[in-house]
């Protein structure tokens, strides 16, 4: 075994298990917070989906009142997204992509509507592989690595989209360590004016001791893991 991995496999293990102890926060009630608890502190997939149907409740709800709000269509989506990813519903990923594809033509430079459309590609890839993601929901490549570049490039405002592209870059290519870490160091120095911003500012750091001793795989590994639904048991 190389020494590198000797030394971050314990890490590895230690970040999971810290964060798969953070309790749901008591008052999660808006859609947000639903949906953060649900990817970054569940580890069980029933309890999950009950939280992303909450979410999908109160958004639904709040769409009523307010049709068109930007915050309840992209929780929407996202929660849509979610079910998709755990249930593998492939009628739910392609209309939370098309929930995303229209919140992005409305709101071109949105950052979080970039983010959600890098990761639904690039989820999707790394879920069923780029063959099976392409030909059975037209998931490429190409267009949630662009996505995802222009993210970064417009939410300079906290961690959120520099931490996430991070995890998300070395995941799908864990030789591509130096972007990688240009990433993780940009968000490990940002604000944090949210709660997810602070999830991915402590994941940044996480990461950071593999990507400087250069060993891309571990932080690939450590990436799947603090992703949503990374630390997920059944």
């Amino acid at each position: 075994m190389p020494i590198t991995m000797a030394i971050w496999r314990p890490m590895i293990a230690c970040a999971a298990a810290a964060l798969a102890v953070m309790p749901v926060p008591a008052m999660a009630n808006t859609p947000r917070e639903l949906l953060t608890a649900a990817a970054f502190q569940t580890t069980d997939k029933a309890r999950a989906l009950v939280l992303i149907g909450r979410a999908i409740t109160v958004s639904d709800r709040i769409l009523a009142e307010r049709p068109g709000d930007r915050e309840a269509t992209l929780q929407r989506g996202v929660a849509i997204g979610y079910r998709a990813k755990l249930t593998r519903s492939r009628s739910d990923a392609r209309t939370s992509l098309a929930i995303f594809e229209a919140l992005a033509a409305r709101y071109p430079r949105d950052a979080e509507a970039q983010m959600v459309i890098a990761g639904w590609h690039l989820d999707a890839i790394d879920q069923l592989g780029g063959f099976m993601a392409r030909t059975m929901l037209g998931a490429k490549a190409q267009l949630g690595e662009a996505a995802l570049t222009r993210a970064v490039a417009l939410g300079n405002q906290g961690a959120f989209c520099p931490g996430l592209a991070a995890m998300m870059r070395i995941r799908s290519d864990s030789n591509n360590v130096a972007e990688a870490r240009k990433l993780a160091e940009a968000a490990a120095r940002a604000p944090t004016p949210t709660p997810l911003d602070i999830v991915m500012k402590r994941n940044a750091i996480a990461i950071l001791p593999a990507l400087r001793a250069n060993d891309g795989k571990t932080a690939a590994a450590l990436a799947r893991k603090l992703l949503p639904f990374g630390r997920m048991t059944d």
